[in-house]
């Protein structure tokens, strides 16, 4: 056995691991100080703090690995049981209220996900690792869905419930920023167990379907809702409350890619309807979900369950695999950049200096494509950039560069490093006969903003409180609502970052706000958070004020913080809609 501190740390933390208890639960039990101290006694030692040891994954190649492209996910004419609007009790589906929208918005596909254990190679310089996959891979299957196609997903927990390492086999799906309603949003409710199922209905249908008088009648779909709310990549993953960062972390996430088949992203770069954006497609359309990782002496994944900040690796994967090349031809490409985490920053340039199109954030479009020397990236924000290599040459080789400095899972330090990280490799190998795709000059127009409809002003303050973190000093509980909103009214919320020196990457579920304000900024909003967004950045002492109605859906929502260690213990809140 080693005797380096960092190995024992590894050691000693699987058994907490094996004991499946949260962080909150050892604290409870006094095996745990709110400094994140271990303490002697009852059969523990004293353990030094995790960030003041040398985590150093083994020693890997760059550019060695080519990128995979998860798969899309393909419906099934029928599943059995069928779904059905009441939940399937006596099929063990874990459900406790009927599908709101089911009458309405019926599923005109179906989908079955098996979640499940399988060994999964990170690179091959790296003896394969256990994880939980969507279909048992990493990232999971992408979704290709479509704005007037509702779909039904049954997520089939088949996680072995005796298993061994971190995590707990225990699975509920958040589809993230979608507009979906309570009891198909996956928040941290209503989990399923091992041996179990969910059965997840999603209308893909644009916001404001319940009040279509608010919405003008050019901007209004065949449902009634707003066509200028588009959304275009969100993601799905684990939201098991307490277990959220090591379930996504050992692979429980993927896409999910909204189309509008009658509308502007057809997701078709050849459509012959004027009116079609004919952004890059098909090959040229290209998800990248970013991961840093870090792997024990013998090169299996490790996640250390009780980091006081967050984790940070020091292995960075795309879609899976450390440090990949992608053959790429001279052309334009529609790269949709997602940071799953769990706790680092990114601000991505390229090497060559040439400069990105940035089209959406999170999984808005902007108002218009906004020319950008480089993209920050916070935990579970989006952001679909064009590359050109048309310019380039056969044989270039171009990287995607992180500089953004990190040392702890606190947050970046504000420093741009150089030359900083290459992540991805670039090799620009072939031409093409033509290029069909375009990057219009305008997207949508944004709704606007009536201050006079929001019904009151409350403030969250994100707090560092007993060694954990809090929402008003209050740690997350399922069973409280901490404010009740009225269906398809508005409000205006300010987020307070009092936590000292974290950041948060704060997530609403259900709706996109609209920053009203930064005050660090003297109450400027920067060009590119001028759309809709689902993730608000507080910086240090930062306060944003934010809009945000509560359109068309009943029922219980959450709102936390996206450094999913500090969304597990536990700065997380509850927030219902309620009939207005």
């Amino acid at each position: 056995m080693s005797h380096r501190p960092v190995d024992r740390y590894i050691s000693f933390m699987r058994e907490l691991q094996r004991a499946r208890l949260s962080r909150r639960e050892l604290i409870s039990l006094g095996l745990l100080s709110g400094t994140g101290a271990f303490l002697a006694g009852q059969g523990f030692l004293r353990q030094a703090r995790a960030k003041d040891l040398d985590f150093a994954s083994p020693p890997t190649r760059p550019w060695i690995e080519e990128l995979p492209i998860p798969p899309v996910k393909q419906p099934n004419p029928a599943i059995s049981p069928m779904p059905q609007k009441e939940p399937n009790v006596a099929a063990d589906e874990v459900r406790s209220v009927a599908h709101q929208g089911w009458d309405r918005f019926r599923p005109t596909a179906f989908y079955e996900i098996h979640t499940r254990e399988a060994l999964h190679s990170f690179h091959r310089d790296l003896p394969p690792s256990a994880i939980w996959g969507h279909d048992g891979i990493f990232p999971g299957p992408t979704f290709h869905a479509y704005y007037t196609k509702p779909i039904v997903v049954r997520f089939r927990n088949e996680l072995p419930p005796d298993h061994v390492g971190f995590g707990i086999p225990e699975d509920i799906t958040h589809l993230h920023n979608a507009h979906t309603p309570w009891e198909s949003d996956g928040g941290p409710f209503e989990w399923a167990p091992s041996g179990n199922f969910r059965d997840m209905h999603y209308p893909n249908v644009h916001a404001g379907f319940s009040v279509p008088n608010t919405i003008p009648a050019e901007f209004q779909d065949d449902d009634g809702g707003d066509s200028r709310e588009t959304l275009s990549t969100l993601f799905y993953h684990n939201h098991r409350p307490d277990f959220t960062g090591p379930n996504a972390y050992k692979g429980l996430l993927g896409f999910y890619l909204l189309f509008d088949p009658h509308g502007h992203d057809t997701g078709e770069e050849t459509d012959t309807n004027p009116e079609a954006f004919r952004l890059p497609s098909g090959a040229f359309d290209v998800p990248l979900l970013f991961a840093d990782k870090v792997f024990d002496a013998d090169g299996q994944l490790f996640f250390d369950s009780f980091n006081l900040d967050g984790l940070l690796g020091d292995k960075f994967t795309v879609n899976g695999k450390v440090q990949p090349f992608m053959r790429v031809a001279r052309r334009k490409y529609r790269f949709r950049l997602l940071n799953s985490g769990p706790a680092r920053f990114y601000q991505f340039f390229l090497s060559n200096g040439q400069r990105f199109i940035q089209i959406t954030n999170d999984g808005n479009f902007l108002p218009r494509p906004v020319s950008v020397e480089s993209v920050p990236v916070s935990v579970a924000e989006r952001m679909d950039v064009i590359i050109d290599f048309s310019s380039a040459n056969i044989g270039d080789e171009i990287f995607l560069v992180n500089r953004l400095e990190q040392v702890d899972g606190r947050g970046p330090t504000g420093k741009l490093v150089s030359p900083g990280t290459p992540i991805l490799k670039f090799v620009v190998e072939r031409s093409v006969p033509n290029d069909p795709s375009r990057v219009p000059d305008f997207f949508y127009e944004v709704p606007p903003i009536n201050l006079a409809e929001a019904a009151r002003t409350r403030v969250w303050k994100f707090e560092r409180t007993n060694g954990a973190w809090a929402v008003n000093g209050e740690f997350f509980d399922p069973d409280t609502s901490m404010a009740d909103v009225r269906q398809n009214g508005a409000e205006i919320w300010v987020l307070q970052n009092n936590s000292g020196g974290w950041m948060h990457p704060i997530h609403m579920h259900l709706e996109e706000c609209r920053i009203l304000s930064r005050k660090s900024l003297g109450g400027a909003v920067p060009l590119t958070e001028q759309g809709r967004k689902d993730i608000v950045v507080l910086g240090h002492g930062e306060e944003v004020r934010i809009f945000m109605r509560f359109r068309d859906w009943l029922g219980k929502y959450a709102m936390h913080c996206h450094n999913i260690t500090h969304e597990d213990h536990a700065m997380m809140l509850r927030w219902d809609v309620v009939p207005g």
